[in-house]
């Protein structure tokens, strides 16, 4: 078992990865070795090695009488810690629909896992949205900035935010094109932004 306790986030972002989950059901189906995770997935031996080995990293898999095993401790631990968990307050001044996804997926202002759901992801990117100031034009650098406030995969939020419409880019150049306001108007927009 890892040192610190599993949340059921953390669980989630390990399974996140389409190479450790495979990898997981392989050894969650029986396979034993690095071989046999090797045939079952299809996946070359470093991919496999990789992630194998954050899953051992997790606690999420252990080698037992010589063969691996998925930890099943790790699930109920994970499920108390979460149970245990106090509700957070950080996101009570939103309606409850846009609350609940928060909660699900923000914590202290970070993004710690991406939703599947589109409209899930819709109620994040128009939070993300609203770090930008409307008028505003932003390059990439200070875009990736802004999002890696918010999570470390800025490629993707950024990719995901023109996508759905709420930052338009030209020539280099990125501004804002929707998402609401709130009342007291852009949350964080150009906080360091002069002079880039």
């Amino acid at each position: 078992m890892p040192s610190r306790p599993l949340d059921a986030g953390a669980l989630v972002g390990a399974l996140a990865d389409d190479d450790r989950r495979r990898v997981f059901a392989a050894v969650e189906l029986g396979a034993g070795t690095l071989d046999d995770v090797v045939h079952r997935t299809g996946l070359s031996v470093a991919a496999a090695s990789t992630a194998l080995g954050r899953l051992v990293s997790m606690g999420l898999v252990v080698e037992g009488d010589g063969a691996l095993v998925v930890l099943g401790a790790a699930f109920e631990q994970a499920a108390r810690v979460s149970l245990t968990r106090p509700r957070s307050t950080e996101h009570d001044g939103l309606p409850a629909v846009q609350r609940a996804v928060m909660d699900a997926f923000v914590a202290g202002g970070r993004i710690v896992r991406a939703p599947a759901g589109a409209g899930k992801r819709q109620v994040l990117l128009d939070w993300l949205a609203q770090d930008f100031e409307p008028g505003r034009r932003y390059r990439e650098r200070q875009v990736n900035a802004i999002l890696g406030r918010r999570h470390d995969d800025t490629a993707t939020w950024r990719r995901y935010l023109v996508d759905a419409g709420f930052l338009d880019r030209a020539d280099g150049w990125y501004w804002r094109a929707g998402g609401s306001v709130p009342s007291g108007g852009p949350a964080t927009g150009g906080e360091g932004a002069a002079g880039w």
